[in-house]
Parts: C-alpha cells; structure tokens; sequence
C-alpha cells in the first residue's frame, strides 16, 4: 500500500478491516484538497465514490493495487454530483457485472437514466451482504446537501462512509487519524455554506449517531477513528447554532 500515481500523488491505505481509502490530493482551492474513494474488498467488492471523471484513470490503478477492478460488484455513492459518481459509467465498464448501488430517490430521479446498466436501488436502512462485510443504506436527505442523500453504514468493522461530512481541506497525507476533525471541517464549510441547513438535520445527525460508527470515512481529508456518535452530535450541535 501507498503511493500508487508518482505523478498525481494518488495513494490507497487500509483504514478498517477490508476497507481501504484511495487518496488523490488536488489543487482546486486555496491550501488544497482531495478526493477519497472507498474499496470495500469482499466477495462482492464495492467502491463508495467513483471520484470524477478525468481521475478514472488513477482512481483504477489504486484499486487494481488490492485486487482486479474487474471484479468489482458494486459502485456507490451518497449523491448525485461529479466527485461522488462522475465516472460511474467508465467503472461499468471496466466491471462487467458490476450495478450502481444508491438509494431510491437517486436512482428514481438520475440513475436509472444516466448508468449504462440499471441501478439496485436500497431502502432506508436496508442491508446487504457483501460477504465478511456488510453494509446499511441510511437516507439523510439534504444533509448536507442533495435530496437524494444517504450512506453506507459497513457494519461488521464499524465504519460510516459519511461522504460530505466533515470535509477537509489540504490533501488528506493523513490516510486515518485520532485528532480532531470538527474544527478544520467547520472552518471549511463555513465560509463557502454548502450545507442545505434543513430543519431535519438534528434528526438525522442521531439517526447516523444512533448507528455508533467508531471510524468515518470521509469523502474530502482523513479518515477519523473515535467515537462516532459524539462527533456527530457535536456536529449536529455546531449546525443548530
């Protein structure tokens, strides 16, 4: 594991059991930042996030690091938007039998039109096996952003692959670590306001808190190992202000 692209830094590190986190640090705003893939690597391997279309390429060397990309079953993301499934088709592709996996709303409202195969679309806190591993659709509409919103709870190891929660600037050298997240993700998000601010967030920060997540995979900077639900709250306390 590590750096698996010289030329873009792109690197791929083991965070939880079977759950590896693909880094690829950009220089899109000031100070930095970066995009995280998840491979859950099983019998039936799923990758969270498919990045954006023109990172494909590195995106697919770092998994073919762990194992053949071809093998993949499942390509999935909290919502519809470039970072989370830009190359969404480019991976169906490349897996012949792999289906997007998203919650209803996305695949009503964009999946089952823009995929080049049809959707499996999963119920609020519906589950799936996937072999050792096991993972829960959450709805969280609108949190932080996009009706179509949700995530994946991977439940034998713990760890919630929260997407836009807790977004970080820089490039993410970190792969996993135990400081705190809250305040540079708040200092990132306040100032650019890209969350919905729905009246429901404090319902749907205990729903996520209730799951206990004891690692968060976050989408945008490292991942973190703790306790998931106080995190959460303090999140859910910062948005109420």
């Amino acid at each position: 594991m590590g750096i698996t692209n010289n030329a873009l830094g792109t690197n791929i590190e083991e965070i939880s059991d079977g759950i590896y986190r693909i880094n690829t640090p950009v220089g899109t705003v000031p100070g930095g930042f970066s995009f995280n893939q998840y491979l859950v690597a099983d019998e039936q391997p799923l990758l969270f996030h498919t990045g954006p279309r023109k990172l494909f390429p590195w995106v697919r060397e770092a998994v073919e690091s762990v194992m053949p990309a071809c093998r993949l079953r499942f390509i999935s993301f909290s919502h519809y938007e470039a970072d989370e499934c830009g190359s969404l088709n480019a991976w169906l592709a490349a897996a012949p039998k792999a289906v997007p996996l998203c919650g209803q709303i996305a695949a009503l409202v964009s999946i089952e039109d823009i995929a080049d195969r049809p959707p499996q679309a999963m119920a609020d806190g519906e589950t799936l096996a996937l072999g050792n591993h096991q993972v829960k659709w959450l709805d969280a509409p609108h949190l932080p952003h996009g009706w179509e919103t949700g995530y994946l709870m991977e439940t034998s190891t713990g760890t919630l692959l929260c997407g836009d929660l807790f977004t970080q600037g820089g490039a993410g050298k970190l792969a996993v670590t135990e400081d705190d997240i809250l305040e540079p993700s708040e200092a990132f998000r306040q100032p650019m306001d890209y969350f919905s601010h729905t009246r429901h967030a404090g319902a749907l920060i205990e729903k996520l808190a209730s799951e206990a997540p004891a690692t968060l995979a976050c989408m945008h900077g490292s991942a973190w190992k703790g306790d998931g639900a106080a995190l959460l709250r303090a999140l859910g306390r910062r948005l109420a202000q």
